[in-house]
């Protein structure tokens, strides 16, 4: 595959799964200039490395007291304290881990891309609160969040892929993402379908909305929750100049969005074309695949929609950052192809 096609699409959990696709077409508005840099950009800096005790950290979050919870490959879910360093393993899945969301009753809420929407208690007991949507089982479940009277809210990333060949998603443009309603008595209600790749989300510090991420959309949207516009869909931040992940809401009140990769010039052109050229792509072998250069970038949004902070570097200190959180000035980040969560130090 040619450099062009690689640079900003991660391959490190990237395995050959020959497939014929069935490609949709979507004309990609123009990236933007210069990679989208701003006066809000600035180095992505690494200040410290908490060792997880594992691998594959896809996200992390802040608990309400201020320790860090990550899931790794092998389904452990872990507790940090970033002062010490010091971890615990608070439960297993006995699948693979991806979003996370602290419960106030000291549970924890997560998506687990084999087994659903569960729910870990404080004895490691794993409760399953969503396998099915749809009536089809639920498979690549992303992101979650919790409202305050206990409905439950997550992304469902792809229908057709799972997360070893998720760049099969990027190729075929499959839509097949969702958003989910998981009301108290445990009825599950599809909110919004046909989705790119629906990826991080947030729920607004009112509740009247929730923001979302579309991967493959590169773009971040609002979902009215309450008032007169309850159900409809409007823009907070598109045509980014990369791929957004996960996203988590910061003490700061600010919306931070992990951006697992920039866009790449030679996917958009395709996209719009017959999806022929794609498959015979997704399927070369995989020595004809060029790793990417390493990219970590993180961004920080108001709730407008204006970028407040946009960090990134290719100096190989970290890549392909899938997660960030922030809490009273600590900004960590995460990635599913790497061991270990970095602290961030931003520039006076």
């Amino acid at each position: 595959m040619p450099n062009a096609l690689r640079s900003g699409l991660h391959t490190k959990f990237f395995k050959v799964s020959r497939r014929l696709l069935s490609p949709r077409c979507w004309n990609p508005p123009k990236a933007p200039a210069q990679g989208g840099r701003t006066e809000a950009t600035s180095t992505f800096k690494v200040s410290r490395r908490l060792p997880t005790g594992g691998r594959g950290p896809e996200d992390v979050v802040f608990d309400h007291d201020g320790r860090l919870l990550v899931g790794l490959e092998g389904g452990d879910v872990v507790r940090i304290d970033p002062d010490t360093g010091d971890r615990i393993v608070v439960g297993n899945t006995g699948g693979r881990p991806l979003g996370l969301e602290p419960g106030g009753d000291g549970t924890i809420l997560l998506c687990d891309h084999d087994r659903g929407v569960l729910r870990i208690h404080a004895d490691g007991l794993v409760e399953i609160l969503v396998d099915v949507v749809a009536g089809a089982p639920l498979r690549f479940a992303s992101n979650v969040v919790e409202g305050r009277d206990g409905t439950i809210f997550f992304t469902v990333s792809t229908r057709r892929w799972d997360i070893e060949n998720y760049l099969g998603d990027f190729f075929e443009h499959s839509c097949t993402g969702m958003l989910a309603r998981r009301d108290p008595d445990g009825t599950v209600t599809v909110l919004l379908d046909d989705l790119k790749f629906a990826n991080g989300l947030v729920i607004a510090p009112d509740a009247t909305h929730l923001l979302f991420a579309e991967s493959a959309g590169y773009r971040l949207s609002r979902y009215w929750l309450s008032g007169p516009s309850a159900g409809t869909v409007e823009p907070l931040a598109h045509n980014l100049p990369g791929i957004p992940d996960n996203m988590s809401l910061g003490s700061d009140g600010r919306v931070w969005v992990a951006i697992a990769g920039p866009r790449n010039a030679l996917l958009d052109w395709l996209l719009p074309r017959p999806g022929v050229v794609r498959t015979l792509l997704w399927n070369l072998p995989e020595f004809l695949r060029p790793q990417a250069a390493p990219l970590a970038w993180v961004m920080a949004f108001d709730l407008d929609g204006t970028c407040v902070y946009d960090l990134r570097t290719n100096d190989g200190s970290y890549a392909f950052v899938t997660s960030v959180a922030e809490r009273y000035g600590t900004i960590v980040a995460a990635s599913l192809g790497e061991t270990d969560v970095v602290v961030l130090k931003l520039d006076a």
